[in-house]
């Protein structure tokens, strides 16, 4: 059965296929949060790690944020992938304005002195948000960066789920630091129907993630946040540092993949499971072929 049809049982059936399984005290407990993404690269490290020779278990889909990183803390799992803003604003609590470097730095040391987790190298994927626009609307307008966009913006209509027109970094963001003032705020609160609207001129300028499927697939123009507005979210491997003293391959292997993870390759990678309807273990294992692992 395709495994989106699973989606509301697999958190459930996840907890009992592990108990059902013999336990093995020195397996790398994996787990995920709750979307395609994440499926993806958990499943990306676990297939690197089984393939040099150490014993894995999958606990994967686990929820949002804070359950995934409850299970890391209480020791459910051993590793996820996470990404630095996120860990800094729900876990560290820390200020989101600074530079990719410094929000790694600040997470990893908060980690290491508060919590005996630890940061393994992270990969190219920026996972934050990104201002989308069709083409011929950055072709017309001369858009490449967000600060190209404050200037015309009063001719153009934008369109994202209600709450970014209220967020320190939605709207009055933009408003701020670009000058930027939209024609028209449309409410959309699906992103799908966001990218639907954008295709069909229903809007000129939407915002998604920046490795949506839907960019690459559609050939849609993402603006450069040339005044870093937004905080960068690097996708990073967490990992607990009693794991990583007993299994120091856990390092070895994950930091040699996250150099060949960035937000082109995630696309396409995210695409395969949404759009042609692979499973994220079929994806995985065929991104590992095809990188010589």
């Amino acid at each position: 059965m395709f495994w989106k049809s699973l989606t509301g049982l697999l958190a459930g059936a996840i907890m009992t296929a592990g108990a059902a399984m013999p336990a093995n005290a020195d397996a790398v407990k994996i787990g995920s949060k709750n979307f395609t993404e994440q499926f993806i690269v958990a499943e990306i490290y676990a297939q690197a790690l089984e393939k040099a020779g150490v014993d894995v278990q999958r606990r994967l889909n686990l929820g949002a944020t804070l359950v995934a990183h409850t299970a890391l803390t209480n020791g459910e799992i051993d590793l996820y992938p996470e990404y630095t803003g996120t860990a800094l604003a729900a876990v560290v609590k820390g200020d989101l304005s600074g530079s990719a470097d410094k929000i790694y730095s600040d997470v990893k040391d908060y980690y290491e002195k508060n919590l005996k987790l630890t940061l393994l190298k992270p990969t190219q994927i920026n996972n934050g948000y990104a201002i989308i626009t069709l083409p011929e609307t950055a072709e017309k307008y001369k858009l490449k960066t967000l600060s190209d966009l404050g200037p015309v913006s009063k001719n153009l209509s934008f369109g994202a789920e209600g709450g970014f027109g209220e967020r320190k970094d939605g709207l009055p963001g933009l408003k701020q630091v670009y000058g930027i003032e939209f024609k028209e705020f449309k409410i959309f609160a699906k992103l799908g129907i966001r990218y639907s609207a954008l295709m069909s001129k229903d809007l000129d300028v939407s915002y998604g993630f920046a490795t949506d499927w839907q960019i690459s697939d559609n050939k849609l123009v993402v603006l450069e946040d040339d005044k870093k507005l937004f905080p960068p979210y690097y996708l990073v491997p967490v990992v607990r540092q009693d794991a990583l003293a007993k299994n120091p391959k856990i390092a070895e292997v994950l930091n040699k993949i996250s150099p060949l993870l960035d937000n082109k390759t995630m696309r396409e990678l995210n695409a395969k499971v949404d759009r042609d309807k692979q499973e994220p273990a079929e994806v995985a294992a065929e991104f590992l072929k095809a990188q010589g692992i």
